[in-house]
């Protein structure tokens, strides 16, 4: 159990028996009134963010997630199929929906960590910065600086990502998985 002011960012709490991510708490005293953490927190299950008072008498269970580690194999129709890394046998799929945003930073027979509440696959945490190889890029024209200085090219995973001028087909680039957005060449 978690008191109202252990209630912090990036920790996973359990509220009306769902699990909610913490984005931010801060805790306010209002001249004579009791002290309140006021948080965003985002639903694990389907994604939305609500904001939540808590008091002092408040308190919450820390949702119980586990991580394992599962590896890509492919997509087919609106599935989308994984496997045990140790275990090519150990194969399991998962509906398009739950891993449809995370499709646009891993290739074929990468892995990554799934999270499992209730024995459940409820989401899938990817590492903070990927590099992937430019498949489409349109050339870049001298002069051509008055819309910022980008243009908008596409990765091997499908995906269009915003990157400087200079960024032509076949580089490889690092990409931040939390915003979309170009960090450098790798």
């Amino acid at each position: 159990m978690l008191g109202y002011n252990e209630i912090r960012a990036k920790k996973y709490i359990e509220l009306n028996g769902e699990p909610y991510e913490v984005l931010s708490s801060d805790i306010l005293r209002k001249q004579q009134r009791k002290p309140v953490n006021q948080t965003k927190l985002k639903n694990i299950i389907s994604g939305r963010v609500v904001e939540k008072s808590f008091h002092q008498s408040d308190t919450v269970e820390e949702a119980e997630l586990k991580k394992r580690p599962l590896k890509y194999l492919y997509k087919k129709d609106d599935e989308v199929w994984f496997c045990d890394p140790n275990d090519p046998k150990d194969r399991l799929s998962v509906p398009y929906s739950k891993v449809e945003k995370e499709l646009n930073f891993i290739t074929e027979n990468t892995t990554i960590d799934s999270i499992i509440y209730e024995d459940e696959i409820i989401g899938f945490k990817l590492p903070i910065k990927v590099t992937l190889k430019v498949t489409e890029a349109p050339p870049s024209i001298r002069g051509n600086t008055s819309g910022g200085g980008n243009k908008v090219v596409v990765v091997e995973t499908g995906a269009k990502i915003t990157t400087p001028l200079f960024i032509e087909e076949g580089d490889v680039i690092e990409i931040n998985t939390g915003n979309s957005e170009y960090v450098g060449r790798a």
